[in-house]
């Protein structure tokens, strides 16, 4: 794990710029196992054992199971709407309309509205360098729980250090911060009020189900954009954010790289059961089911776990043991890891720049 005494003389103090996006110096630290795993770490089911108690041992008997966990977790979040993919039928033009645009230094910033659903829309802030050339990666960025919602990481309001969409618009990407429907769906704008009209709009959807719709939707958006590159999407996020991270990376499938920050990975760790996340269900002792079937959909693809010893650390550890031996039948067990800063339920200067090279690494190559 990192801790703040024991980074690399490059990030410990004052932060230098990012490193070249060929090194990533610090990736040992994040995929070491910490000196001991706390007590209440969950123990989890081994993931490569297929329907029948066998154990998985090759790549392609890995996707036929793959293939039927991600089809029981759309079955829980969409009902008689998931199965083989997202929903469809809610799937409609995007209609983009600018309301505004301005430049924060060498970033141009434009709030934009995009419609997620027929007549259902939603803001969000594009920030991108106000000169670039060719197609640049871009990543959606999931706000955390604050009532400005996406002023946040476009960097209009709130502690510099989740200013995430500003910084990396800084550092040559495209970033979009849509805002999470739980503050604005349909005209209703309390919680309460959202997660009713979502289950008499979906009966059949979880909140949850909502967000990595509206996740895919922005990343359609995106992918778009004449300036940025389809191929070299990711996504990021902090608490409520990382949360949506997670179960976008997982299921939108289109993202390359992803971070995830103080989400609180286990679904003891934090409100899972809330009805605009997971709902009340998987409290229930029939539910067998835990996150690192959801981590485990993501590998091959790249994903970095942040923790500050609150909502995620070193108890999150088991949910990256637990993903290893999928992401070593890729060949790919340079691009999972936990960074445990010790810092409580922020994004400090070590997990900021963590995380941004992490995106740099593996969305410039």
């Amino acid at each position: 794990m990192l801790a703040p005494t024991s980074l690399p003389l490059s990030l410990c103090g004052t932060l230098i710029a990012a490193l070249p996006a060929a090194e990533l110096p610090w990736l040992s630290e994040v995929q070491t196992p910490p000196s001991s795993v706390p007590a209440d770490a969950p123990a989890l089911p081994p993931l490569l054992i297929d329907a029948r108690g066998r154990a998985i041992t090759t790549r392609d008997a890995w996707l036929t199971r793959r293939a039927e966990v991600r089809e029981w977790w759309l079955q829980y979040l969409y009902g008689d709407d998931g199965g083989d993919g997202l929903p469809t039928r809610e799937r409609c033009d995007l209609a983009p309309e600018a309301l505004s645009i301005e430049k924060v230094g060498r970033v141009m910033r434009k709030l934009v509205r995009l419609q997620f659903e027929p007549g259902v829309f939603a803001d969000a802030y594009l920030l991108y360098p106000s000169e670039h050339k060719g197609r640049l990666p871009g990543v959606v960025v999931f706000h955390p729980t604050v009532d400005c919602t996406i002023r946040q990481p476009a960097g209009l309001e709130g502690p510099e250090s989740l200013e995430m969409a500003l910084r990396l618009a800084e550092r040559g990407f495209v970033a979009l911060c849509p805002r999470c429907f739980i503050w604005d769906y349909a005209g209703k704008t309390t919680f309460a009020e959202t997660v009713a009209e979502l289950a008499r709009r979906h009966p059949t959807w979880r909140g949850m189900g909502k967000m990595v719709f509206d996740g895919s939707r922005a990343a359609d958006y995106l992918a778009s954009l004449p300036f940025v590159d389809p191929d070299r999407l990711g996504c990021i996020g902090h608490s409520l954010g990382a949360k949506e991270t997670l179960y976008v990376a997982a299921l939108g499938e289109r993202f390359r790289a992803a971070v995830s920050s103080e989400g609180g990975i286990g679904l003891t760790f934090s409100n899972w059961d809330a009805p605009w996340y997971l709902g009340p269900d998987i409290r229930q002792p029939t539910f067998t089911h835990e996150n690192h079937e959801v981590l485990a959909l993501i590998a091959p693809r790249a994903f970095l776990l942040l923790g500050g010893e609150d909502a995620d650390g070193g108890r999150s550890w088991p949910f990256i043991a637990a993903v290893k031996p999928v992401y070593d039948l890729f060949a790919a067990r340079d691009r999972i890891g936990l960074l445990t800063h010790s810092s409580g339920h922020s994004f400090p200067p070590v997990a900021q720049e963590c995380a941004y090279q992490w995106l740099e690494h593996f969305l410039r190559q």
